[in-house]
């Protein structure tokens, strides 16, 4: 039997930006469930405060070429990939030049949020999903983390929903506590729907806040989880609405079994995926 297969995608890994609760998180949980007998990949923006030479980013060709468009754009797609040894776990970068080359993630100097974060979300989530397709590996699991990731479990109900790559892919997203207070570009449906989706699926996003983002993530993905000790309630009352799968802070958090709980929370997931297909 084939090992299950995870995809860790996430806007911050530790050590290739500052050490927070999610950059731990993905840095550490894609070896934990690694040890645990399952396959991993890992995939995060490339920001410029990324030092390539010292943790040996390189380009990697054969994934690299492809243009996405974005809001009628074509952009350049560049991967680049990185090991962290002690894990023996590579971590994919997805890399633009007009994205990702400003020397900051999400705010400039003076803390103004970036215009164009929408559009970077979208390429991130697209050049994610693009990469995994040309590296011809089937993701059982696409575990989300950070709002820069919440329109993944969007793009794979709609954009692929017809790939036969990711047929039989279930998302997973963690919501943190985390993020800035101003929304997106309101002009970010427009952009979505410029992919060919519809309207009423992202009606969420016509108000692009981070409260709402969380939100479209909830709506689409599979199964849910706390990623910090409080959440916001609104997203709360949203999750147990959704009656989905739900690891709360309190199940795995400060627990030496923290590993163990979320490699039996995906495969919870993925054997309700198998019962159904027996039902059917």
């Amino acid at each position: 039997m084939s090992k299950p297969k995870i995809l860790f995608v996430s806007q911050e890994i530790e050590p290739y930006l500052k050490e927070t609760e999610m950059s731990k998180v993905g840095r550490f949980l894609p070896q934990g469930i690694q040890e645990r007998g399952k396959e991993v990949r890992a995939f995060m923006p490339r920001f410029g405060l990324v030092n390539e030479r010292r943790h040996q980013l390189h380009e990697v060709i054969r994934l690299s070429g492809l243009n996405l468009v974005v809001n009628d754009l074509d952009h350049p797609l560049i991967i680049k990939v990185a090991s962290i040894q002690a894990a023996r776990m590579q971590v994919y970068f997805i890399d633009n030049e007009e994205f990702f080359k400003r020397k900051a993630t999400f705010q400039d100097k003076s803390g103004k949020m970036f215009e164009d974060n929408d559009e970077r979300a979208i390429f991130f989530v697209r050049g994610v999903l693009e990469t995994v397709k040309k590296l011809g590996w089937s993701p059982d699991i696409i575990h989300c983390h950070g709002w820069m990731t919440s329109i993944l479990p969007t793009y794979l109900k709609t954009f692929y929903n017809d790939d036969p790559l990711f047929s039989d892919t279930k998302t997973v997203y963690s919501v943190y506590d985390h993020h800035p207070e101003k929304p997106l570009h309101d002009g970010m449906i427009d952009k979505v729907k410029f992919d060919e989706i519809d309207g009423d699926a992202v009606s969420l996003l016509q108000n692009p806040s981070y409260i709402n983002l969380h939100k479209q993530a909830v709506k689409d993905s599979d199964a849910v989880v706390a990623g910090t000790s409080e959440i916001p309630t609104e997203i709360e009352a949203d999750i147990k609405e959704s009656r989905k799968p739900f690891m709360t802070y309190t199940e795995y958090a400060d627990d030496d079994s923290y590993y163990e709980k979320f490699s039996a929370f995906y495969d919870e997931i993925l054997n309700e995926n198998t019962v159904s297909a027996d039902a059917e």
